[in-house]
């Protein structure tokens, strides 16, 4: 249970269920329902809302990857026009609904089973160092078994990020550097940084500092230097995240894997391609 790659395992299977929040039309309009029109309105209202009604400083810090200015057009003002609290219920409604979609061919019983196990792991995370993380754990627990998965998921998901977060701080590269040398890795600049929000001038800048510290090759290579030392950020962020399954045990920590299996296989397909979640790739039929 101390075998960082089963973390790996696991956050493949809770990813897909927290991701349909960003990508499914229903999370949407349930942000449109509420006064949260355009995207990243949601986006930012709906994940920033545990936090209350915060300014952008804190989000820019926490969200790690975003262009300040990005951050900054969005937050404070969503509040005026939802409330933390409504954006809460709006993210938790368009989450269920999209869930309901994927997983109205399975017994009530696997949603259930599903749903308890990944609570009580989601019950034991350690949320010291982990705002997002710990935000979202203190929230009240759902109703109903999609919520419940939902709400568990997501816990689970932002205190990985968070563990994600303070492993790249370790590597002394800011949010441009690392998206940066990321898209000449395995990703697409072409997406990620409007996405993102930086501009071309800021991305070059940051590709010549990758050069200067010793990620990038002059021709823009990744270096034998920022391949290692990228993999030591990901298996720091899988050692930080070991602890809920730990607590979890084996046997049930197997079991929830067979659970989520079939909702996450679902849930995927409604990830595009080409998007921020990092989650590898599966074969497709």
């Amino acid at each position: 249970m101390d075998d960082p790659g089963l973390a790996r395992v696991l956050w493949t299977h809770f990813e897909p269920v927290h991701a349909v929040t960003y990508f499914h039309p229903r999370a949407r309009a349930a942000y449109e329902a509420v006064g949260l029109r355009g995207y990243w309105r949601g986006y930012f209202a709906g994940r920033a809302a545990p936090l209350g009604p915060t300014g952008a400083p804190p989000v820019i810090a926490a969200f790690f990857s975003f262009a300040p200015r990005m951050v900054a057009r969005a937050l404070p003002s969503v509040w005026r026009l939802a409330t933390p609290e409504e954006a809460l219920r709006a993210r938790l409604t368009g989450a269920v609904q999209a869930l309901a979609e994927f997983t109205y061919e399975l017994p009530e019983a696997h949603l259930v089973e599903a749903a308890e196990l990944l609570e009580a792991a989601a019950g034991r995370v350690e949320t010291a160092g982990r705002v997002l993380g710990a935000v979202n754990a203190a929230l009240p627990a759902g109703e109903y078994p999609l919520a419940r998965l939902w709400q568990a998921a997501t816990t689970l998901r932002e205190h990985r990020g968070d563990g994600h977060v303070a492993a790249l701080v370790t590597t002394g590269l800011d949010p441009v550097e690392v998206l940066a040398w990321r898209c000449r890795v395995d990703q697409s600049r072409e997406f990620h940084q409007p996405a993102r929000g930086w501009t071309d001038e800021e991305w070059a800048a940051a590709e010549e500092r990758l050069v200067d510290k010793g990620w990038l090759t002059v021709d823009r290579e990744p270096t034998a230097y920022g391949s290692d030392t990228f993999r030591a950020v990901e298996e720091a962020t899988d050692r930080a995240a070991v602890g809920p399954w730990r607590a979890l045990g084996a046997e049930r920590t197997e079991r929830l894997r067979e659970l989520l299996e079939p909702i996450a296989r679902r849930c995927r397909t409604i990830i595009p391609r080409q998007s921020p979640i990092g989650l590898p790739a599966t074969r497709r039929s």
